[in-house]
C-alpha cells in the first residue's frame, strides 16, 4: 500500500500524505485489534516493532521531516506509535462493552461494587500455558489502564465523548508517571532510538544526503526547506 502512495502521489505535503496515511493505510493495520493486539513483554517485541515500521516507514516519505528521528516525526504529525493507538483501541471497545454500545461480551468483564472498575478474573485451569494465554486476552491486557482512567472518562454519554474525554485525560496527565496507556509509546521509543541513535542516525542522514540516489531507493525523502533548517 505505501508502495502504490509512492507511486500515484506526487504530492509529499505533509497534510495530504497524513489524511492519506489515516484513511487508507492505518485502518488496515487496526482492523479487529481488539482480538489480536499484543501485551509488551517478552516474546511479542518482535512483532510490535515490525508493525510500527510500516508507520516509520511511510513518515519518512514526508517533506521535511523524512531525515528526523521517528519520535520527532510522529510529533511533527501529530501522530502516535501504532501500539498506543491499540491500547485505545482496546478502552474503547471496553467503553462500548460496559455501557452496552454492543450486543456482545457482556460476560467478558468482572466489575467491582463500584461498577467502575474491572477486577481480575480468576482462571480456574489446571493448565499453566491457558493461563498464561488468557492473561493476554482483552479482559485481562486492558484491566489496569481502564482502573486508572477517572469517572468523568468511564461515564461518558457516548463513544465520541469517550474518545474526546480519552484525549483531554492524556493531555493532563501526559508527563506524570503513572503507567498510563498512552506510556506504551515510551517503551516503543525506547527499542526504537536506543543507545547511540542520534549519533548514528546523524551519521546516517548526511550519508543519504550525499548519496541521495540511495534515499531515494530507501524511500527517505531528503527534502527540507530551507525555513525549516534549524
Amino acid at each position: 500500500m505505501i508502495a502504490w502512495v509512492t507511486r500515484n502521489m506526487l504530492t509529499r505535503d505533509p497534510a495530504i500524505l497524513t489524511r492519506i496515511y489515516k484513511t487508507i493505510i492505518r485502518p488496515k493495520l487496526e482492523y479487529c485489534v481488539q482480538i489480536w493486539n499484543m501485551s509488551t513483554c517478552h516474546g511479542n517485541w518482535s512483532t510490535i516493532l515490525e508493525l510500527e515500521s510500516i508507520q516509520r516507514r511511510f513518515t519518512r516519505l514526508v517533506n521535511d521531516i523524512g531525515l528526523l528521528p521517528y519520535s520527532e516525526r510522529l510529533r511533527k504529525l501529530n501522530l502516535t506509535t501504532l501500539g498506543e493507538r491499540r491500547l485505545r483501541g482496546d478502552l474503547i471497545e471496553t467503553y462500548k462493552i460496559l455501557n452496552d454500545k454492543v450486543k456482545y461480551g457482556e460476560n467478558l468483564f468482572r466489575l467491582g461494587r463500584s461498577g467502575k472498575n474491572i477486577l481480575h478474573k480468576s482462571v480456574k485451569s489446571s493448565v499453566s500455558d491457558i493461563c498464561k494465554l488468557k492473561a493476554h486476552f482483552l479482559p485481562e491486557r486492558v484491566r489496569n489502564y481502564w482502573n486508572k482512567l477517572p469517572n468523568y472518562v468511564k461515564t461518558s454519554n457516548d463513544v465520541n465523548a469517550f474518545k474526546s474525554n480519552l484525549e483531554t485525560f492524556k493531555n493532563e496527565c501526559l508527563h506524570e508517571n503513572a503507567d498510563n496507556y498512552w506510556q506504551v509509546s515510551n517503551l516503543i521509543l525506547d527499542k526504537i532510538e536506543g543507545v547511540g541513535y542520534l549519533e548514528n542516525k546523524s551519521k546516517f542522514n548526511n550519508f543519504l544526503m550525499e548519496n541521495k540516489y540511495i534515499a531515494k531507493r530507501k524511500g527517505i525523502n531528503t527534502y527540507v526547506r530551507p525555513s525549516t533548517i534549524a
